[in-house]
């Protein structure tokens, strides 16, 4: 008996900007798997992120941008429907996350943006192999405590190899115990928060006012001298 094929649903996005003179808008479709299993919908955190990116639209043209974890993808997918050169990645270990990934791309009629498998923690040939990156993006990835320090190995090794790029990520504060400041200190990272009130809207993101973004950077030696000074 073949495995039951779980339902998908399409879950649309409008993106505006009615403040210029002639009125901008991105529409995006993005496939949600609905079985509790597989856990790909549509999250707050990946709505604000999707939101902050279209608003830095003009930032994003001709830019290589990697998507950690990406599930649905809808903020590589916005990305790349603004002109950047997109790579998509989640776990190497799960072939229907990466599947849905494509599955994004195909539904938003992107040919050209790679998927690949990416393990957080692991220093795998993909991940080594990767060309030069400006910017990486990570919306709700620091969810389970234990996958706070794998996740940041990845992007301390991809800021090390990139230093003139940053993290940029959202995240949900479910514990007032949960922190990632010790970890950035031992990876010699550093971050700043980021305002995005104005970046969901009301209808795609009820719990925005817990969603969070931070842009992480690696510490250059003139940090560190100013730390230390």
């Amino acid at each position: 008996m073949e495995p039951r094929k779980p339902s998908i649903a399409f879950k649309e996005f409008t993106f505006e900007d009615v403040k210029k003179t002639t009125a901008e808008f991105l529409s995006v479709s993005i496939p949600e798997v609905l079985d509790p299993q597989y856990g790909m919908y549509v999250w707050p955190c990946a709505v604000v992120l999707a939101r902050y990116l279209w608003t830095q639209r003009e930032e994003l043209t001709h830019k290589s941008v990697l998507e950690l974890g990406a599930g649905v993808s809808l903020p590589g997918v916005v990305a790349a429907l603004c002109g950047a050169q997109v790579i998509l990645s989640d776990n190497a270990r799960i072939p229907l996350c990466l599947e849905n990934c494509r599955r994004s791309c195909e539904v938003n009629g992107l040919s050209d943006v790679v998927v690949i498998g990416l393990t957080w923690g692991e220093i795998s040939p993909d991940l080594v192999l990767l060309p030069k990156l400006d910017i990486i993006l990570g919306s709700d990835v620091f969810y389970e405590p234990q996958d706070f320090e794998d996740v940041l190995v990845t992007v301390a090794f991809l800021l090390r190899k990139n230093p003139s790029a940053q993290f940029w990520t959202t995240y949900q504060e479910r514990s007032a115990d949960w922190s990632i400041e010790v970890l950035l200190h031992r990876w010699q990272l550093q971050c700043v928060e980021v305002h995005v009130e104005d970046c969901a809207a009301d209808e795609c993101s009820p719990d925005r006012h817990s969603v969070h973004m931070m842009m992480i950077t690696v510490k250059t030696q003139e940090d560190h001298r100013t730390v230390t000074s």
